[in-house]
């Protein structure tokens, strides 16, 4: 697509000639490396690498099962789904009082069932199509902030063997769809400043970006409109969009002015105010808003969804509400009780969740998740008379265990070296991460740290690449760089292949499974 900007009312598009010659200081700052040139090859090791991903998550999907029917929180949010596709989209059991999500995951559990019915592969397959995507766009990530194919391919391996990711995707549960979603609004974050950079360079090399000191209006910025999309649908799944709508709308205002610095423009601060907040607000925050309402469409739609009365049913005086139509304020007064319910789900301290976990244990995975267990005649296979078949969510250490020194040096680059590509995936991780703190009496799991994990993969392969090495350092520095991410990324291989029984719940030995037991946080 051509770029185009705008001089105040007049458009304006890159002259071919202008083009050809080669770029000033200002331009290249701008432009900074360019994106690999191996285009087929990025595409094939993408596709390559997602279809692998796609097995791996799809193989033996019906495991595990309590008897045929869901396990751990999948008996929430998979009978929800198939009300949704028995009524036309939205829930209506009114006995059954924890519908306290959006509708959006539930739809797209829905869709499966459809599909393959009421067992579970119905209710799993959109999550392991989801953890198929988020293989895809990590790997196109990674090479963007990269600028390689081969460091791409890296993250898409990592990203293969986690164990949090793999098992999520073939759980009929909500968070990997936060994870989808997320992940793809800060692909589109990371497009979107590309883009902005690109039609700065070319007020550049015609010379007319100091016609204002505020710089040049950029046009209609169509990744930044896709990633309000993305923050919407993951709104539409749960509110800790929120998070991201504020964390991801900081960072590109931040992308904007760091360009128009670049750019030379006068005042980058004023210019971004004047010419980027507005639309980036509409972008980031008013279309979110608007997708979640049109996730409820159904629910606007029926009489006898859950609380779609409410107002009338409680005969609640509207007040100062009274201009809004009764199903908006339904729908206000369904949120609150919403918001009641989660605001006190506090642990009872006389019996708490034994998998209950904090959030400063999740970065290293020290409380892992067990969502289903059958040992002694209950557990077949094995080759011996009593097996387990134990299936646990649980982050690959290789991976997990770096989380702490990974983050340490994200900031120091961050900070130190301006290293754009560190404070990006910093954003990412903290927007997914810190918020839980805010309150630490509600019951909290690992499994809500799942949308931090594609942020992990990316960070570790920003790492990679410095150990990795330019290819102008010389061949034997890049050969010893290439020899250790080679070990590492083995390593993490190893250690999913040696955690896949208790992620997928293949029968095992008793003397097995204590031996999967790393530490006693684990058991």
């Amino acid at each position: 697509m051509t770029a185009l900007l705008t001089r105040d009312n007049e458009s304006v598009r890159p002259d071919p000639v202008d083009a050809l010659r080669p770029p000033n200081d200002r331009e290249a700052t701008l432009l900074g490396r360019g994106m690999p040139t191996d285009r087929l090859r990025g595409w094939v090791v993408t596709l390559v690498l997602t279809l692998i991903g796609g097995i791996v998550r799809i193989q033996n999907l019906g495991t595990p099962t309590d008897k045929g029917t869901p396990v751990f929180d999948e008996k929430h949010y998979v009978p929800q789904a198939w009300q949704m596709l028995r009524n036309g989209g939205y829930e209506d059991n009114y006995g059954y009082e924890l519908i306290v999500h959006p509708p959006l995951a539930k739809h797209l559990i829905a869709i499966g069932e459809w599909l393959f019915g009421y067992n579970a592969w119905g209710w799993r397959i959109m999550p392991a199509l989801a953890g198929t995507l988020i293989v895809f766009l990590t790997i196109r990530i990674a090479r963007r902030l990269t600028r390689s194919t081969l460091l791409g391919a890296v993250a898409g391996i990592l990203v293969i063997s986690d164990g949090v990711l793999h098992l999520q995707s073939r759980m009929g549960m909500l968070d990997i769809f936060i994870a989808l979603f997320v992940l793809a609004a800060f692909a589109c974050v990371l497009c979107d400043r590309d883009q902005v950079r690109r039609r700065l360079a070319v007020a550049v090399r015609e010379g007319w970006i100091d016609e204002s000191r505020f710089g040049p209006k950029l046009g209609f910025r169509w990744w930044r409109f896709a990633g309000g999309l993305m923050i919407g649908l993951t709104f539409g799944v749960k509110w800790s969009a929120l998070y991201y709508i504020a964390a991801f709308g900081l960072l590109t205002v931040f992308f904007d002015v760091a360009a128009r610095r670049a750019a030379g423009v006068q005042r980058p601060w004023a210019g971004t105010l004047r010419r980027d907040v507005l639309p980036a607000l509409w972008a980031i925050v008013v279309i979110p808003i608007l997708v979640y309402f049109a996730c409820y469409w159904a629910w606007f739609a029926s009489e006898t969804a859950t609380d779609r009365n409410y107002v009338a049913i409680k005969d609640i005086d509207p007040g100062f509400w009274a201009w809004m139509p009764p199903a908006l304020r339904s729908l206000g007064d369904y949120s609150m009780n919403v918001l009641d319910f989660h605001a006190n789900l506090v642990t009872p301290k006389d019996k708490p969740h034994p998998w209950e976990s904090k959030p400063w244990t999740w970065p290293m995975g020290l409380r892992p998740m067990l969502y289903a267990y059958a040992g002694g005649t209950d557990a077949t296979g094995c080759g011996e008379s009593t097996c387990v078949r134990a299936t646990m969510l649980i982050g690959t250490p290789a991976m997990w265990w770096l989380a702490l020194p990974m983050l340490g040096w994200s900031v120091w680059r961050s900070v130190f070296r301006a290293d754009w590509r560190y404070a990006a995936v910093l954003v990412g991780y903290l927007a997914g991460f810190l918020p839980w703190f805010t309150n630490l009496d509600r019951q909290m799991y690992y499994f809500y740290a799942t949308p931090l994990a594609p942020f992990l993969v990316l960070g570790l392969t920003l790492v990679l690449g410095q150990i990795l090495g330019s290819a102008k350092r010389g061949f034997e520095r890049r050969g010893t760089g290439l020899l250790v991410v080679a070990l590492y990324v083995g390593l993490v291989v190893a250690n999913f292949a040696w955690l896949w029984p208790i992620l997928n719940g293949n029968a095992i030995t008793n003397e097995h499974w204590n031996a999967e037991l790393w530490l006693p946080s684990w058991k």
